[in-house]
């Protein structure tokens, strides 16, 4: 797939931040994931999970999403409305970066060459708490639930369960959504779920999944010192026994 981040240079792009906030926009989110489920399994109606859909698809207005991480990394979730079909890149992005080059690397991306799953679940805990005094998208509930299209993870473990089901409560979901959540562990239906591997040599975590861009270490071409630091972000050793408090997030 030839995609970089200068698509969207002359693209109608918004801060996409407000609408985490409006009825209806996991339920929009997380369609994909959530087939079979009503919008009140999100605690909000039909109306308001279509309103925000639409939102979300304006071609005038494409929402632009920043996960800020550690280190100058972050993740940036792009809606992109300019083609027949709406579809959502996520990319990894540095602040040293060039935003019109080569150097955002794709996670993932539902458009018609399907790349993903881009995380594990190891990697996404890791990434749940935000650096301080970071701009973008900081509650870890929220960037849980914004990053759950990533993941793909056939082992994630019981605690994953958990920790969505939390997040998925604060955000107005009903007491009861153990089976929302598990579902939307199960992985984005162009790609579900697959079996990751840690390479000690690499230091990276490896997918198996046949669409997946982590069949190659992550950032395997950065210099040594951004590699490092990438390494750092995602958990590094610690990631193979990555969990989260027994308290939730």
């Amino acid at each position: 797939m030839v995609m970089a981040q200068h698509w969207y240079a002359k693209a109608p792009l918004m801060d996409g931040l407000p609408l985490l906030d409006a009825p209806g926009f996991w339920a929009a989110h997380l369609a994909d994931l959530s087939d079979g489920f009503p919008a009140e399994a999100f605690g909000v109606d039909a109306a308001d999970a279509g309103e925000a859909l639409e939102r979300l698809h304006d071609r005038s207005a494409w929402p632009v999403f920043t996960v800020p991480l550690a280190g100058g990394f972050a993740i940036v979730v792009h809606y992109n409305s300019g083609e027949e079909f709406t579809t959502t890149d996520y990319f990894l992005t540095h602040r040293d970066w060039s935003q019109t080059g080569p150097r955002a690397l794709v996670l993932a991306s539902d458009d018609q060459d399907r790349i993903g799953p881009g995380l594990c679940w190891p990697e996404l805990a890791a990434l749940l708490p935000a650096p301080a005094e970071a701009a973008g998208v900081t509650d870890p509930h929220a960037r849980l639930l914004l990053l759950l299209p990533v993941l793909g993870d056939a082992d994630a473990p019981p605690e994953a369960v958990e920790a969505v089901a939390e997040a998925l409560v604060v955000q107005g979901a009903p007491a009861d959504c153990e089976a929302l959540a598990a579902q939307l562990l199960e992985g984005h239906p162009m790609w579900g779920a697959a079996t990751w591997t840690y390479d000690d040599d690499e230091r990276s975590w490896l997918c198996d999944g046949e669409h997946s861009p982590r069949q190659e270490p992550l950032g395997e071409r950065l210099p040594d010192v951004q590699r490092a630091a990438l390494e750092a972000v995602l958990g590094g050793w610690h990631a193979t026994e990555a969990t989260l408090p027994a308290s939730g997030l």
